[in-house]
């Protein structure tokens, strides 16, 4: 049964048996799971980029060539104005 031991800063190098079996590497992330009875569970949290797929909701209708034009008007327009006010001070 593979062991590792703990550092005086908290860390532990995870045995290559276990990285291997567990198909984690080098930046992956980790979550500990809490057991019933008080243990712990090591489980693989890294994701593939699919599985953001639909975390950010879509607008109900997509923004028209005006709409984004207005958009960079007043965003122009605000650039404008806060490097008018910098240069006064």
């Amino acid at each position: 049964m593979p062991s590792a031991k703990i550092t005086s800063k908290g860390q532990v190098t995870i045995p290559q048996e276990v990285r291997e079996a567990m198909g984690v590497s080098e930046g992956d992330r980790l979550e500990f799971v809490h057991m019933e009875g008080g243990g712990f569970a090591l489980k693989r949290s890294t994701r593939s980029i699919r599985d953001l797929k639909g975390i950010i909701p879509l607008r109900r209708k997509p923004a028209t060539l005006e709409e984004m034009q207005e958009a960079i008007v007043a965003g122009a327009s605000k650039g404008i104005e806060g490097n008018r006010r910098a240069k006064r001070k």
